[in-house]
């Protein structure tokens, strides 16, 4: 039975267990967030240690998950077993484990609440154990979020927890950190650690407490190079390069990417009217202005060649090209080309 997180986690919280969870695909933070509370709120705390087992994939197969499994509960209703990276059970997709697997989740033992955390990857919807899942089993197949579904994602974990944020805090968050929703999730309960209830997170606190200097970051050196403001955009490299933990360049280089393919869309759309281009910008409306001005900047020919400098840099970070380059010389590299137009043919 192929469900939702948000259906699961309300079933869960009802006291409404399943003998048997498939948690499957790549975007673990469900599938650890459904586990975890399965594991907490499950059994009282004084009937855990009889009856409930956390397992890893490694250390065991198809047959000793099971042996756990088939256990009856000792002076408990129920007992709980969690294989945790169930993906790396060696025999879980060969034809013996399925065929024991797919054996018990015909005729699941009732006391017992199975759960198996398969991160990372999904069955093979073609083979039986599959449909036996899909069948018998509370099936959750995770997706990672598209960068554009961040920000909803945002709102909707804060709506949760009775607290709501600015539109350039959310923004903040969804660009800085992307759609790791495991460390979205963390760094969102750091900052409401001392907010009281229904408070709104600003741009400043995400920016206080998310490990984002407020001078020396990729927004600001996106603002820079909209500004061609050349002084401030190597300012912000030299303290790149003094502070390289927390600034790693492909990231930086991903949103250099996802901001110059915005303005490149921006260009080759119909309706360049204000009305047209905030419809285009959806939740990054707010930043117009911005747009706008790195628009008349950077017209599309521009933008196509930056594309192309951006794809440079990211092979020569990873070592593809570029010989020894620093992190720090291939940035410096890339927003002189910015800066200062350099024919496709001298920066290949």
């Amino acid at each position: 039975m192929a469900q939702t997180p948000e259906g699961i986690l309300e079933q869960l919280k009802q006291r409404q267990f399943a003998p048997v969870y498939f948690l499957q695909g790549e975007e673990s933070y469900y599938v650890d967030t459904i586990a975890d509370y399965i594991e907490e709120h499950a059994l009282q705390e004084h009937e855990k240690g009889f009856n409930q087992v956390v397992l890893y994939g490694k250390d065991v197969d198809v047959s000793q998950v099971l042996l756990q499994a088939k256990r009856f509960p000792m002076m408990s209703d129920r007992s709980v077993v969690i294989v945790k990276e169930a993906q790396s059970i060696a025999d879980i997709e060969k034809e013996e484990g399925m065929r024991q697997l797919e054996a018990y989740l015909q005729h699941p033992l009732p006391s017992t609440i199975l759960v198996f955390c398969y991160k990372h990857k999904t069955l093979d919807g073609r083979k039986a154990l599959a449909k036996a899942v899909q069948k018998h089993a509370v099936l959750l197949t995770t997706k990672k979020l598209y960068d554009n579904q961040v920000p909803a994602w945002i709102n909707g974990y804060l709506k949760s927890k009775g607290m709501k944020a600015t539109q350039p805090a959310v923004q903040l968050l969804s660009e800085y950190i992307g759609a790791d929703l495991s460390r979205l999730a963390n760094e969102i309960d750091k900052l409401l650690i001392n907010l009281k209830p229904g408070a709104t997170v600003d741009e400043g606190l995400v920016q206080e407490n998310v490990g984002i200097s407020k001078e020396y970051n990729i927004f600001e050196l996106q603002a820079a190079l909209i500004a061609r403001d050349a002084l401030k955009a190597n300012r912000i490299i030299h303290y790149f390069e003094a502070n390289p933990k927390n600034n790693p360049l492909i990231p930086n280089l991903t949103m250099l990417f996802t901001f110059f393919t915005k303005i490149l869309t921006l260009h080759t759309q119909a309706d360049k009217s204000e009305a047209g281009l905030k419809k285009s910008l959806g939740n990054q409306a707010w930043k117009m202005k911005d747009y706008m001005q790195a628009m008349r900047v950077y017209p599309l020919p521009r933008c196509v060649d930056i594309i192309h400098f951006i794809r440079v840099a990211d092979l020569q970070v990873k070592g593809i090209s570029g010989g020894d380059m620093s992190e720090a010389d291939i940035l410096r590299e890339l927003v002189f080309k910015v800066l200062h137009p350099v024919p496709r043919s001298m920066a290949s």
